[in-house]
């Protein structure tokens, strides 16, 4: 009997990914080189646009747990808007649910993603802001599980994890033997806006996604 999987409820560690997919990770930065490589500069006003947002975030964040809707709002959204990500060639898809079967272990995996996806090669996961420590060992698990429904196989696939405070990027490859690697960690919390470097490789991997 086929037994159905609750995504948010039940994928809570990176062994569990690995053990269902057969998902191994990659040091090599060669693998992921789109978040370190040939990444483009970002102008001024983009600059002042980043300072803005992050300015508004800690604003809210200071109140205390800014939801999952208020975190698309005030930082997701602008920061794909200015990547390019809402014009042409880009197609934006919300609220999917995900079904993906598990081969020889008779279940189903089953969610809602809580996203936004960009042509079926770009997720990106929202998760609440009240956890405040970004707690990797959730998200990451649950992204990587997400991205495996993408249905390009030969491509590889690309994700943004965040809480609106924390930023990171996955690139998955599924073919025969599925592979990732992670980027570091960004976060709001820096002296520096870090914010610019996400940006920029948003914009690298609009170029890498494009048809």
């Amino acid at each position: 009997m086929v037994r159905s999987v609750a995504i948010g409820e039940n994928i809570t560690s990176l062994n569990e990914v690995h053990a269902r997919f057969n998902l191994r990770t990659v040091d090599d930065e060669q693998f992921f080189g789109e978040w370190l490589d040939e990444l483009p500069e970002i102008s001024d006003q983009e600059k002042n646009s980043l300072d803005k947002v992050k300015e508004r975030y800690l604003y809210h964040r200071a109140a205390g747990p800014v939801a999952e809707g208020a975190v698309k709002m005030i930082v997701v959204s602008p920061l794909l808007e200015l990547a390019g990500f809402y014009d042409s060639p880009f197609r934006i898809r919300a609220e999917e649910s995900v079904q993906i079967a598990v081969e020889d272990r008779d279940e189903v995996l089953r969610g809602r993603i809580d996203a936004l996806i960009v042509q079926d090669r770009f997720w990106v996961l929202v998760v609440e802001s009240k956890r405040t420590t970004f707690n990797m060992d959730i998200a990451i698990p649950q992204a990587l599980t997400y991205m495996m429904a993408n249905p390009y196989p030969d491509k590889a696939v690309f994700g943004l994890a965040t809480n609106g405070s924390n930023f990171m990027f996955i690139k998955l490859v599924k073919d025969d033997s599925p592979q990732y690697a992670l980027s570091d960690e960004f976060s709001v919390y820096r002296r520096r806006n870090e914010l610019y470097d996400v940006l920029r490789v948003l914009k690298r991997i609009a170029g890498a996604i494009a048809p």
